[in-house]
């Protein structure tokens, strides 16, 4: 009997069915979480990077995530950065690195990084970049007499390369300083013609005067004494020819190195920087060869299937814009892209 009357109160026992739970929002662009995923990959992008100049954020343009079990999931964002007044050598922490105004041409670079968040720590796995410079035309419409972007190839770049590390050299008690990289350069036309230089340097194991005897044997610090520098430059060429120069040499930093594509010519120009480039275009792919989860460079298409269009009769339509809403009630923002920290090119 008492087995009876339990087996009746077990089926009286109202039935609870699982309820789904609904899907988190989508990560939105400007998102705390997102944030910060952008912050680690510029920094990640700017330490693999090793040539041309730091780049900052400029709008995190899409963010993707891929659930890949508890506490872990893969972040695919897409960013814009822009082209900073750093040196990829320079020791200037990249939150005081100026990003170049629109009117000095401004050099745009594009991201795309896959992250993993395991347990609340985020790791980049693997980034790929390039960077473009802004239109000649884009420039001198705000800006007609403004100095424009020149190829590294240019002959006046080279002659005002030669010439500015010429003359630095001749004046200096200090050490004797070699060319890494021209960095960019830009001439302007009118109202006078100069050329402005920016090139990357290193000290040689000898003093300035000590390479007036003897240049050849000059050769570059090793890398646990290198001394890396910059240097920017002014040539007036009409009507006469005129050097303004100004070498900054950064001191020894442990870790620090640059990869060398070659030895210096006669003239003190490295053969593999003039390749005809306007600007240090990024060029970065990189890969985590330490990164715990698969570091892949594969970056998925994501295909957002669209919704068909369905009309509404007049009556339907004002009917749906009686639906209450709360006082004050501001609609949410789109997830993105997200905001523009500098100016959109």
């Amino acid at each position: 009997m008492k087995v009876l009357v339990a087996l009746i109160l077990l089926v009286q026992l109202p039935i609870h069915k699982a309820v789904p739970t609904a899907p988190p929002p989508p990560l939105g662009c400007d998102d705390p979480e997102s944030e910060a995923a952008a912050e680690l990959a510029v920094n990640y992008i700017n330490d693999h990077s090793h040539h041309g100049y730091k780049f900052a954020l400029n709008r995190i343009e899409n963010v993707r995530v891929i659930p890949q079990g508890l506490n872990h999931k893969i972040l695919f964002l897409e960013l814009d950065l822009l082209e900073t007044e750093c040196h990829i050598l320079s020791p200037t922490p990249l939150e005081n690195c100026t990003v170049r105004s629109f009117t000095e041409h401004a050099v745009e670079g594009d991201c795309d990084v896959k992250l993993q968040n395991l347990d609340g720590k985020l790791s980049v796995l693997a980034s790929k970049c390039h960077s473009q410079a802004d239109s000649n035309e884009d420039v001198t419409r705000v800006c007609p007499d403004c100095p424009v972007l020149a190829n590294l190839n240019n002959t006046q770049v080279l002659t005002a390369v030669t010439a500015a590390l010429n003359s630095h050299n001749s004046k200096t008690a200090g050490a004797y300083l070699k060319l890494l990289e021209i960095g960019r350069a830009r001439i302007q036309y009118r109202p006078v013609h100069l050329v402005f230089v920016e090139f990357a340097v290193a000290a040689a194991n000898c003093s300035a005067g000590e390479a007036k005897a003897n240049v050849d044997a000059c050769q570059l610090l090793p890398d646990d004494q290198s001394n890396f520098g910059f240097c920017t430059a002014t040539m007036a060429t009409q009507p006469l020819q005129d050097i303004q120069v100004d070498c900054k040499l950064y001191g020894h930093q442990a870790g620090v190195t640059y990869s060398q594509p070659g030895q210096d010519t006669s003239a003190g120009l490295l053969p593999n920087v003039v390749q005809g480039f306007t600007n240090h275009n990024l060029r970065l792919s990189h890969n985590n060869p330490v990164a715990s989860e698969s570091s892949s460079s594969e970056f998925p298409t994501f295909v957002v299937a669209a919704k068909p269009v369905v009309k509404r009769t007049v009556g339907e339509a004002a009917q749906h814009d009686k639906v209450a809403r709360p006082v004050g009630f501001v609609p949410p923002p789109p997830p993105c892209p997200g905001r523009v920290h500098h100016f959109k090119i």
